[in-house]
Formats: C-alpha cells, structure tokens, sequence
C-alpha cells in the first residue's frame, strides 16, 4: 500500500465517519426534547460541516475549501451566541425574572 492509498483510504473513512456524526446530531436536532438539546445539536452540526470542509480541502487539494470552513465557522459561533441570548431571555420571561444581575454601574 502507497501513501496516495493510505491517504485515499483515511479520508474515505474519515468523511464517512464525519457523515455519521452529522446524521447523530441532527437526529438530536429533531427530537430535542429541549431548546438546550438543540443548540448543541445545531453546533455540533456546524462543527461536522467545518471539520467536513477541512477534510475535503484535503482530499481535493484545494485551499479555497478552509477559507469556507473559517466563514463557517464565525457563522456559527454568531449563531450559537445568538440563541444562547435567546434561551436566556426565554428563561428569564417564564419565570417573571427581569433581573439581569446588573449593578447599575454599567
């Protein structure tokens, strides 16, 4: 076995197990049961498609595929601070909580 095959070989398993891990957590996604659930869900998600970027950047040799991981990757972690701020105001307007732990000083 040669180094092209070896390579040709890790990749394939290596997109292949990518691929499982984007089906698991968009079963997560879908079933939740909780907002919490789906978030991580929804970051492991856009973790995949990074790391599936990045392994396809290998296996093309092409570079331009890291450029769109690192895109994607300020993309979802504006996402991922979004729906935290999201959860949190949804937390605070079931329980009647308008205290933000602010001091004043701010």
């Amino acid at each position: 076995m040669t180094a092209t095959d070896f390579l040709d070989l890790s990749v394939q398993i290596t997109l292949g197990m990518i691929l499982l891990g984007l089906a698991i957590a968009f079963f997560r996604l879908a079933i939740g049961p909780t907002l919490a659930d789906r978030v991580v869900a929804l970051d492991m998600m856009t973790i995949t498609i990074i790391a599936f970027c990045g392994v396809y950047a290998v296996a093309s040799d092409d570079a331009s595929f890291l450029d769109v991981a690192i895109v994607l990757a300020l993309v979802g972690f504006l996402a991922t601070v979004a729906l935290a701020r999201y959860a949190e105001r949804r937390f605070e307007r079931e329980n009647g909580s308008t205290d933000t732990g602010r001091t004043g000083d701010d």
